[in-house]
């Protein structure tokens, strides 16, 4: 990915979405531009309109902390915005996925049997593992029968990202279908601007951007996010409606990869139907290994 784009096109879409009574500066007469000119960002971060149009040129290398610190708070980022900025000014630099360690292959990493053996070991909720190119590499029993419409008949390794943007049946799955697409590229996109350079990652945002428009609009807009936690909701082809909260935790021994799980409120209707999908799973026999 070109990094100068990336640049200046993330300052350009930041700066666009900020008004200036947002940040306490008058209006006056008509504004060609939508949100901040180049030289209120550049007045509010301290920094000459010169040098600010030189960043938004994508011109970020050598930029230094209090630079970007100053510019994160003009533009008002959050932490995921500020990370992203400075994993792209990182990069402008030449310094390597924000000091990660080397990444193993994905696959194999996942199919280590401690890993499994701890995904097995969670038996009332849905666990996975899921690399930075959305793959979805293993699963515990119930995660197997949970994703089984991602899944399907089994072929190439299980895909968030292409289940989400190409096939048709994400929408069922997905009630909040808008909401989990715009997740879903935030992430890559935070994921891209660590690794600029992960071939993988490049070779998923091309054919997605090819074989969707929502995709290519969403991705556009720069917009960054992390998984974290929260709350989602699902329609299950088996047990119907889930309202689920998720926690996604770094596997230290796996740089890259993440370990997510799914749970239901105790005692809600959402808890007792993950125990018929484990029931419905257990008659099943569906098997550990979504590989």
């Amino acid at each position: 990915m070109d990094n100068r784009q990336e640049v200046r096109q993330f300052l350009t879409t930041r700066r666009a979405r900020i008004t200036p009574d947002q940040v306490g500066l008058a209006t006056t007469g008509a504004r060609r531009v939508p949100g901040l000119r180049r030289s209120e960002v550049a007045t509010l971060a301290g920094l000459s309109v010169e040098y600010y149009a030189r960043l938004e040129r994508g011109q970020i290398a050598g930029a230094s902390s209090s630079v970007l610190e100053a510019l994160a708070r003009a533009l008002q980022l959050d932490e995921t915005e500020r990370a992203h900025l400075y994993d792209l000014a990182r990069a402008a630099d030449g310094v390597p996925t924000s000091g990660r360690p080397r990444r193993r292959s994905p696959t194999k990493a996942a199919s280590r049997y401690s890993l499994q053996w701890a995904l097995e070991a969670i038996t009332d909720a849905v666990a996975f593992v899921r690399d930075p190119h959305q793959n979805l590499l293993a699963t515990n029993t119930l995660g197997q029968a949970f994703y089984s419409p991602v899944i399907g008949d089994g072929g190439r390794t299980p895909n968030l990202a292409r289940f989400q943007f190409l096939d048709p049946a994400s929408h069922d799955f997905y009630p909040d279908w808008d909401r989990f697409a715009q997740m879903c590229v935030g992430i890559m996109r935070a994921e891209a601007g660590r690794d600029p350079h992960d071939r993988g990652l490049q070779d998923l945002v091309g054919e997605l951007s090819t074989r969707s428009e929502t995709f290519r609009q969403l991705w556009a807009d720069h917009d960054v996010r992390t998984h974290g936690a929260g709350t989602k909701r699902f329609h299950h082809p088996v047990v119907g409606e889930l309202t689920l909260v998720y926690e996604e935790l770094a596997i230290t021994a796996e740089p890259g990869l993440a370990l997510l799980i799914y749970t239901a409120e105790p005692g809600s209707p959402s808890a007792e139907r993950l125990r018929l999908l484990a029931s419905w799973a257990a008659s099943k026999d569906t098997p550990v290994s979504t590989e």
